[in-house]
């Protein structure tokens, strides 16, 4: 026993002397675009790898000219609630989202020519956006830089032109800070040209970096937001339905539409642009296209609301708004994304008219269909009333035929059916085709 207590003692002390030795990790994100749902991810999946890692600091290199509201502000978020230091190394340019990012950060680094602020809200065209926007992100600033020492009056004046800080901000402009100035002002720790510069004067001489990567399933969702590769998921989709339809039973054409219907929502969904509410949407135009073809006779309201439903969330899935709020969705943007599901649906369209006739030609279409044909030369006949010819027999509409319903003759009821028009109860009709397994009549 004593023997096993001086074992676990000696590991104990081998293991706290080896944490002691152990190099402090720093975790290199960089986010040099745009701020919006791809970046927000990529912020999201390195702080889950920093805390995988155990990672003693964090260091954001920026340089970017800001980007959706609402993802800055999730990964603001994120990282005020992060338990170890973040670093902000801005790389040139903070600017807007960017400026709010790098005020949620532990400390602020700048290299030499670098720019933090101008926070103001804009809309896709560089117009100012509305004031609700703009009351959200000075708030959201204040209360950002009150939770980092920082001053709370200089950081709305990054977003409210009308906040006069004396010589440092005049009114009328907004509050954008020169590396110098961001140091004078409490808003940089210092100047630097290196992240060995920050580790430094953080007092960390010896460490080991890692740069944080996208993985291969992130590089895979990735491709799958390539509008191209969205435009040939929307082929799929459409046409495995058509070819479903065409074949009922057979399962393949409907199993590539599944699979093409899952590649194309789910990236989109872990990037953040597609809601809730989108694929709900997509869900219920899809089921009320099936009522239009399977249960409700003709073509009306639930197939053409279906076609609005389904079409306008393939669109809306690849936009980055808010509930139909497309204030910072730019112009080009939508153009690409209504332009990849026209493309993709037309495409669907050509293939089905080509290879419609094509796959029915096909050896695998042979194996899996019926060819052979019940031809009444050859005896086969689909009538299924007396061997006495029905044409030309008077009756009553049991029901209204519209165009389909019943008739009654010399006392029997019979399925018929007319040319397209209606019959309504009672009036009186007249065989005029006693072929397959209804009745064909028009109105006497």
């Amino acid at each position: 026993m004593r023997k096993l207590l001086f074992v676990l003692a000696l590991l104990t002390t081998i293991l706290s002397i080896a944490q002691e030795n152990a190099k402090p990790l720093v975790l290199h994100l960089k986010i040099n675009d745009v701020i919006d749902p791809r970046t927000n991810r990529y912020s999201e999946l390195g702080l889950e790898k920093a805390r995988e890692l155990n990672a003693d600091y964090v260091i954001l290199e920026l340089d970017t000219y800001g980007g959706a509201l609402n993802d800055a502000d999730d990964i603001r978020t994120r990282i005020l609630n992060f338990d170890k230091p973040i670093y902000t190394y801005i790389n040139k340019d903070a600017a807007s989202a960017g400026a709010l990012i790098s005020i949620a950060c532990d400390s602020i680094y700048m290299a030499k020519g670098s720019s933090i602020g101008a926070a103001t809200v804009v809309t896709q065209d560089g117009a100012a956006a509305p004031d609700k926007y703009q009351s959200y992100m000075r708030s959201i600033m204040r209360s950002t830089a009150e939770a980092k020492g920082r001053n709370p009056r200089m950081a709305e004046a990054m977003v409210d032109e009308d906040i006069d800080l004396d010589s440092i901000a005049t009114e009328g402009k907004i509050l954008t800070l020169s590396t110098s100035e961001a140091i004078k002002y409490g808003f940089c720790e210092a100047e630097v040209s290196s992240i060995d510069d920050i580790m430094r004067r953080s007092g960390v001489e010896d460490y080991e970096i890692q740069e944080f990567k996208l993985g291969t399933t992130e590089k895979i969702i990735s491709l799958f937001l390539n509008p191209f590769v969205s435009g040939i998921l929307i082929l799929v989709i459409v046409g495995g339905i058509y070819f479903e339809l065409q074949t009922p039973g057979v399962g393949f054409p409907l199993l590539a539409a599944v699979i093409a219907i899952i590649l194309y929502f789910v990236p989109n969904y872990l990037n953040g642009l597609a809601a809730n509410w989108e694929i709900i949407m997509f869900i219920v135009g899809i089921i009320l296209i099936a009522l239009e073809v399977f249960v409700i006779p003709g073509f009306g309201v639930a197939g053409v609301l279906g076609l609005i439903c389904t079409i306008g969330s393939l669109v809306l899935v690849m936009l980055n708004n808010d509930m139909f709020d497309f204030s910072f969705v730019g112009s080009e943007e939508i153009f690409i994304s209504v332009a990849t599901v026209i493309l993709g649906m037309l495409g669907s369209n050509i293939i089905m008219f080509f290879g419609g006739a094509r796959l029915v030609n096909s050896n695998v279409f042979k194996r899996i269909a019926l060819q052979e044909v019940q031809d009444k030369e050859q005896g086969f006949t689909s009538t299924f009333y007396k061997k006495k010819s029905m044409v030309g027999k008077k009756g009553k509409a049991y029901t209204r035929l519209r165009p389909s319903g019943r008739i009654e003759i010399d006392d029997e009821i019979y399925d018929a059916f007319t040319r397209g028009n209606f019959i309504e109860e009672g009036a009186e009709v007249i065989v005029i085709s006693d072929e397959g397994t209804s009745l064909k009549v028009k109105e006497a």
